[in-house]
């Protein structure tokens, strides 16, 4: 099972980019194979710290592994670990541009050459219990980064004012030999786009995307709770250079109910009922999801009696059996009461004492021996 990347690093989940570059590079020279030859697990050790630091240092990859754990960075979500040598080095590559100033990347292209994926977005939404409970539909308007229509997404005011990067031909990398070596950096140039726009847009001032408002309908599920993701694809921020549009993750905050409690799907009320009405019983309305329902109060019911309304809950996200509703009684002490109420409330007083002293005595004189 694998082991929390922000685990493995050493940091915790508020930790910055740079402390994360820290944590890596520190785990990266101390289990680096070239000093511990042979060392299996020496070797597991820095390819699981590569692994972490490849998914954290990414602000789209580590957004969904804060979502999803280890399952929102699978193959589903295009991070698939590392297949190879060459992968875990990659991750390790940061480490030789801080020291030496260079890449050990051997790519025919510099990073960000290609079409790149747009970010993911994030929307807090605000519904109310029975919202949450019956499922309900609501429409949204956020703001995202739409491609330019302008310029279709080139950044530059016409296909003519984009011309190649004389620097590195194209490649977007240049080479440099060092002693026996020949390393690839980025083209400080075109900074591995392997063009150079002459004249940008006007619309977007060359980053080929405009910041736009849409609106986005949301069909909610019944049952969902606090806390709740909603993925909804393709409706995050377009791709720079043709690259896949992001996701829109919608996150559910349910509003406190005014006499409803869940735990669960389970739902909880607190109903008060008079102190003869648990004496002789009664049968009472309460309130549920679905409407009010009669239940019965046997005589004798004791404060703090709990009753139980069977798959009057909330219904279950996964298609389960619904929760049930949990009915607390509380009893109501009278504070003014009639001449009369009072006189039949003394006279009942005095039969409980006959009562209990009657009881009391049989008890005792059971009890006792007289010699």
């Amino acid at each position: 099972m694998k082991r929390d990347y922000y685990e493995v690093l050493g940091v915790s989940k508020q930790a910055s980019v740079e402390e994360i570059k820290r944590a890596y590079r520190k785990l990266a020279l101390k289990y680096h194979p070239d000093r511990n030859p042979g060392d299996k697990e020496a070797e597991e050790r820095f390819k699981e710290a590569a692994e972490a630091y490849e998914v954290l240092r990414d602000p789209e990859k580590r957004q969904l592994y804060d979502l999803y754990g280890h399952q929102g960075v699978s193959s589903g979500t295009g991070f698939q670990g590392f297949s190879s040598a060459d992968d875990i080095f990659s991750a390790f590559n940061d480490l030789f541009e801080d020291f030496f100033g260079f890449s050990t990347r051997h790519s025919r292209r510099g990073r960000g050459f290609g079409p790149e994926p747009g970010s993911d977005l994030r929307y807090d939404l605000s519904i109310t219990f029975m919202e949450a409970a019956k499922g309900t539909e609501k429409e949204i308007e956020i703001q995202r980064l739409e491609e330019c229509k302008a310029c279709s997404g080139t950044g530059a005011s016409s296909s003519s004012k984009v011309i190649t990067c004389p620097t590195c031909g194209g490649r977007g990398h240049v080479v440099r030999t060092q002693g026996f070596f020949q390393v690839s950096s980025t083209c400080p140039n075109c900074s591995g786009q392997g063009s150079i726009i002459t004249e940008p847009c006007k619309i977007c001032n060359g980053k080929g995307r405009t910041l736009q408002n849409r609106k986005v309908k949301i069909k909610i599920p019944a049952g969902v709770d606090t806390g709740a993701r909603l993925r909804l694809k393709n409706e995050g921020e377009a791709g720079i250079r043709g690259g896949q549009r992001g996701d829109l993750f919608i996150v559910i905050h349910v509003e406190p109910h005014e006499f409803f409690k869940r735990k669960g799907n389970d739902i909880y009320l607190e109903v008060e009922i008079s102190a003869i009405q648990a004496c002789l019983g009664d049968t009472i309305e309460v309130p549920t999801l679905e409407g009010q329902e009669q239940i019965k109060i046997p005589a004798g019911t004791q404060p703090g009696a709990l009753f139980k309304l069977k798959g009057k809950g909330f219904p279950d996200l996964r298609g389960f059996r619904p929760g049930d509703q949990i009915i607390k009684i509380n009893l109501i002490i009278p504070k003014d009461l009639t001449k009369r109420q009072r006189e039949l409330l003394e006279e009942f007083l005095e039969i409980e004492k006959e009562k209990k002293k009657d009881g009391f005595f049989k008890k005792i004189f059971k009890k006792v021996e007289f010699h």
